[in-house]
């Protein structure tokens, strides 16, 4: 198995003619997950191609306009396609408050059901589990309250050897029980060991976001061991004193945390406008860690257990 990201954005506080804010998609064991939602993000749904009506999550980390302003809009255009199914949004209280005011405003009675979970300062918890994927939240440190995000699978269950079947004549009502993990006791008493009739399952991925934070040795604690982490590098090493003063994070800061996560890839974002260039993040942040990659709006990263790649 493997899961995709797709960069919708990647810009910081003010959109340019190349870089929109914040927003990406994750496609984790078939689920849609939107986090983030600068303005624009509905556009850029549409430019590359996505399934936006299959999107039931979003994930909003905090209250800054350019992680949010997108989301009436996408809401907006959910109502008038005539979205059936619930859509559940993950954000800080306020944010509430925003969404039921500008529908009350518009005098919009939406369609389909839409589900608040509130995302409370200081929060580490689990926000939402099903089969398959969990997703956790954890503090970050910036002017305001904020949020980052843990997206991880569910561990699978073992690959039974069919051949082990017929060998040992296991029934049908014995096969789950070995899948979990259970030896097998044959009519005779023999014992025969899990790990001869099964195949152990595919490697359990993982998704951190980590956006608009100040440098903190304890982010590490939260990501470790990620397959791909995502931290914000709003500034190259020179600004080492403007990313402090506004609680942000230069290109070698999120470097050390990937590297004390020992994670398996880092992907920088959140660029300042002031820079033209995004690769010389990619080239500060190589000196600490190796496996980066700066980020631009339409790329698609592919995890898989054994290898991640790039694509456009």
């Amino acid at each position: 198995m493997a899961f995709e990201i797709t960069i919708l954005g990647c810009g910081s506080a003010t959109p340019t003619s190349t870089q929109h804010p914040t927003a990406q998609l994750l496609q984790m064991a078939e689920r849609f997950f939107l986090i983030d939602c600068g303005e624009g993000t509905q556009q850029q749904l549409r430019k590359y191609q996505l399934r936006m009506g299959k999107i039931n999550h979003i994930f909003i980390s905090h209250m800054h306009g350019d992680h949010y302003f997108g989301l009436i809009g996408l809401i907006s255009s959910f109502h008038l396609m005539n979205r059936k199914n619930d859509l559940h949004i993950y954000g800080p209280s306020s944010l509430k408050e925003v969404i039921d005011v500008q529908l009350r405003v518009s005098d919009t009675r939406l369609v389909y059901p839409l589900h608040f979970h509130a995302i409370e300062p200081n929060d580490e918890k689990l926000l939402f589990e099903d089969k398959r994927v969990e997703v956790h939240c954890f503090p970050l440190k910036h002017s305001i309250a904020i949020s980052g995000f843990l997206f991880k699978e569910k561990p699978k269950e073992r690959n039974i050897i069919r051949s082990k079947i017929e060998q040992y004549d296991i029934p049908l009502f014995e096969i789950n029980k070995i899948k979990k993990g259970a030896d097998f006791i044959s009519e005779k008493g023999e014992v025969i060991a899990n790990a001869d009739l099964t195949l152990s399952p595919p490697k359990v991925l993982s998704y951190a976001f980590c956006t608009d934070t100040a440098f903190m040795e304890k982010t590490a604690a939260f990501v470790k061991d990620v397959d791909v982490l995502y931290h914000e590098s709003t500034f190259l090493q020179a600004e080492i004193k403007r990313a402090r003063k506004t609680s942000h994070s230069t290109a070698q800061q999120a470097a050390k945390v990937a590297q004390a996560a020992n994670v398996r890839k880092l992907l920088l974002g959140h660029f300042s406008a002031r820079y033209d260039d995004n690769s010389l993040f990619e080239k500060e942040a190589e000196i600490i860690f190796k496996h980066v990659t700066a980020t631009s709006e339409g790329m698609r990263i592919i995890a898989a257990p054994n290898e991640i790649s790039i694509q456009f």
